[in-house]
């Protein structure tokens, strides 16, 4: 009897690949909802859609609930160019170009704060890196939940209101199966687990940022950021409008279009957690770190998503001179946004509602999350506008305080992790040093940042303030009556 080997096993085949955030058939429905929301007449275009059996906008997702076949796909493509070509009516009061955003400017220097004849010191510029990471860490577990579940977690585990970081320790098991933590973060976000600050986009977008001024300078262009993405930015770490943005370069098409073409998220967030490094090196100059903040922005985002990133780096340089008043900074924010624009009219209704409600407790910060919510729950959860009324409100009914910013910005839900960043960044600057910083809040971070961004895995917060403080651009007069060309 002769033997024979075996036939080798077969593979068992790959699943296919699904990449999220760019298929016409995902990218279809976020581009509907957006031209509800700028006032583009899309009703007969949604009705096509839908009569060929085209889904709507995920809600959390980045993607449909399934791949479309050839002809759905290529019917979401010709649609997504079609609403491209409508008329926009929001343009007249939401304009993209810098110069007519600066014509809606009030006059300046308005009420930017203290103007220092030198640089920012490095303890302030620490306290900023601290605070951006601290408050991105609380929100990294319960990012993409919703409101009822970031409530309902904290409340099983005694931290409501939130004082502290969420923890596992006295959670319900029923409420944890309802209400599952962001999976990618349990292990690094959670108290007890945390060892170092753990890789996230909110602070590699600041990282890169540092990298931008390091290597071009406060002139460099769209173009050099772009470049930038292309050289240290894996394509996989991006995701909405970057991811777009990214696709579209690589795609041959140049900025600003490429914040254009196909790109349904142009108004979310992700333009505004690029803006800290603007800010923080333009002390007591807004104008300027306004304007630095949009030539990043233009390259992935429109009107409202690149007001979001003017009015924070306004706000934080306004913070970075020197004061101690968060209520100016939020004024300087407002001063360099279009204020008839959708953002600027969100971002009062914020800092109003919170002045409705009594401050100095967080107890009564529950009735304003409930109120934006109710006006602006309607956006996709990463949306520009109902963060940018979320974080002004939780800084204002703070006062400023750090502890109280964050948790307040971070217990109103929609993009947890980047609205706490963005509040313990601009609280971390007020606070002026990192021993200003409660240490239940620092501490677990323990000076070490992890990050895909080459070079800088593992780096401390104090040598990044270090390397902050070199590009800081010290205010002058001539720099407060003009800002940088585009």
């Amino acid at each position: 009897m002769t033997a024979t080997a075996a036939a080798p096993a077969r593979p068992a085949p790959a699943a296919p690949l699904r990449v999220t955030w760019v298929q016409p058939e995902d990218l279809i429905g976020h581009e509907l909802r957006q031209a509800a929301e700028d006032g583009r007449d899309a009703a007969e275009l949604a009705r096509r859609w839908q009569a060929a059996g085209g889904t709507t906008a995920p809600g959390r997702a980045g993607a449909s609930p399934a791949p479309a076949g050839p002809a759905l796909r290529a019917l979401a493509g010709a649609l997504l160019d079609e609403l491209a070509l409508l008329p926009c009516p929001s343009e007249a009061d939401e304009p993209t170009e810098l110069t007519a955003i600066q014509r809606e400017w009030a006059p300046w220097p308005g009420d930017g704060g203290p103007r220092p004849d030198g640089g920012v010191p490095a303890a302030r510029l620490e306290a900023a890196w601290l605070g951006r990471a601290a408050g991105c860490l609380l929100g990294k577990p319960v990012e993409k939940l919703p409101l009822d579940g970031i409530r309902a977690l904290a409340r099983s585990t005694g931290n409501w209101p939130l004082t502290g970081y969420f923890t596992e320790s006295g959670l319900d098991p029923a409420v944890a199966a309802r209400h599952p933590w962001n999976r990618r973060s349990r292990a690094t976000s959670l108290a007890g687990n945390i060892d170092g600050m753990p890789e996230d986009d909110d602070l590699n977008y600041p990282l890169l940022g540092l990298l931008l001024l390091e290597r071009h300078g406060p002139g460099f262009t769209t173009g050099d950021v772009a470049r930038l993405w292309l050289d240290e930015l894996p394509a996989g770490r991006t995701f909405t409008a970057e991811r777009l943005a990214y696709r579209n370069l690589l795609g041959g098409i140049e900025p600003p279009h490429t914040a254009r073409y196909r790109n349904p998220f142009r108004e979310w967030i992700g333009a505004r957690i690029r803006a800290d490094v603007h800010g923080w090196t333009h002390p007591g100059d807004p104008a300027a770190a306004a304007a630095q903040a949009w030539r990043d922005a233009t390259l992935s985002h429109t009107a409202n998503g690149v007001y979001a990133a003017m009015f924070v780096a306004a706000a934080l340089a306004a913070a970075a001179g020197g004061g101690t008043d968060v209520h100016r900074a939020l004024r300087a924010g407002l001063a360099v946004i279009p204020a008839r624009s959708r953002l600027a009219r969100a971002v009062r209704r914020g800092i109003a509602l919170a002045r409705d409600e009594p401050t100095g407790t967080p107890a009564g910060f529950a009735t304003v999350v409930d109120r934006l919510h109710s006006a602006y729950g309607h956006h996709h959860w990463v949306h520009a506008v109902p963060n940018a009324a979320l974080l002004a409100a939780a800084l204002t009914h703070a006062g400023g305080d750090f502890s109280g910013s964050i948790c307040r910005a971070v217990s109103g839900g929609w993009d947890t992790d980047s609205n706490g960043a963005t509040a313990g960044s601009l609280t971390g600057l007020l606070a002026g040093s990192p021993e200003a910083l409660p240490a239940r809040w620092t501490a677990p971070l323990r000076n070490r940042l992890a990050t895909g961004v080459r070079g800088l895995d593992g780096i401390g917060f104090d040598a990044l303030a270090a390397r902050t403080a070199a590009l800081v651009v010290p205010a002058s007069p001539a720099d407060r009556t003009k800002a940088p060309a585009p």
